[in-house]
């Protein structure tokens, strides 16, 4: 298995900044999280960086937002040009999000941000038709993977719900993403939902082709030795499968130190993928 850096943990930074971190830590390349900055949508400039820095992209995240301004205008759209990005610089895999089913408007008490669900909307429609329909068509028109992610709770009114369909939010639920051949799993989001990852990975076996790998702690996204999450079980389990994918180190900013010394984070990355290395018994 390969262990990578999503360059989308420190979105605040620049992408050539996350592949010399990601180079100066160790890694086996990057994923690149496509958002509103040119950079990371244009595949000459990212292919350069993976050669300057010896960290190829091997998967490429889908942008989280469907209106990108001069590229593309819905959720379907960012996700056929994630798909063209990935060719371009040679990734095996797409990561996209399930569809939600309620939309939803942040409100403010005091410092307090809650989310005032509004069930009479029907945005999303759209994205579960193509999701449905057009994401199979798009998938037999390439090699790329197209891996589908599990997403976390929603915190309304202090009330944990879950606002996606398909989604592993209980027991019950884990084999609804297995409509889909390709998912990528992602840790801190069943972390969400009290679900082992372990487990969930013996459930969705072959399906998984792609690892956001970050542990939870009443908090997402916390470094992989950081948290409640049992995930040397699951790299163990994994190596012991011959997982042969990508896992992808996708953290929150404040996790590795965001802002601080440039060899304070460098130093956090390693001791990070060190763990993950010494838990799979792998340095592939």
């Amino acid at each position: 298995m390969h262990f990578i850096f999503s360059t989308g943990s420190l979105y605040s930074y620049g992408i050539d900044r996350c592949f010399d971190f990601a180079q100066r830590a160790g890694f086996d390349g990057v994923e690149l999280l496509i958002d509103q900055r040119w950079d990371t949508r244009q595949a000459d400039y990212v292919a350069k960086l993976a050669d300057q820095y010896s960290q190829p992209v091997r998967a490429v995240h889908s942008p989280f937002i469907g209106n990108l301004s001069g590229w593309a205008s819905d959720l379907a759209g960012g996700i056929e040009k994630s798909v063209k990005v990935a060719e371009d610089v040679g990734a095996a895999v797409v990561i996209l999000h399930l569809p939600e089913t309620v939309s939803y408007t942040p409100i403010y008490i005091g410092s307090r941000r809650l989310l005032l669900p509004q069930p009479w909307t029907n945005r999303h429609e759209k994205y579960i038709r193509w999701v449905q329909e057009g994401m199979p068509r798009l998938q037999e028109s390439t090699n790329v993977f197209l891996a589908i992610e599990n997403l976390p709770a929603r915190n309304v009114f202090g009330r944990r719900v879950n606002p996606i369909k398909w989604n592993a939010h209980n027991r019950a639920s884990i084999s609804d993403i297995t409509r889909f051949p390709h998912i990528t799993l992602d840790t801190t989001h069943l972390g969400t939902w009290g679900l082992d990852p372990a487990e969930i990975f013996l459930r969705w076996r072959d399906r998984v082709k792609h690892v956001h790998l970050s542990n939870f702690n009443g908090k997402e996204h916390r470094r992989p030795e950081d948290g409640q999450l049992r995930l040397d079980q699951l790299l163990a389990r994994m190596a012991q499968m011959g997982y042969q994918h990508t896992v992808s180190l996708e953290l929150h900013p404040d996790a590795l130190s965001a802002g601080a010394d440039e060899e304070r984070i460098v130093s956090l990355l390693k001791t990070s993928l060190d763990h993950c290395r010494r838990w799979s018994k792998t340095n592939d």
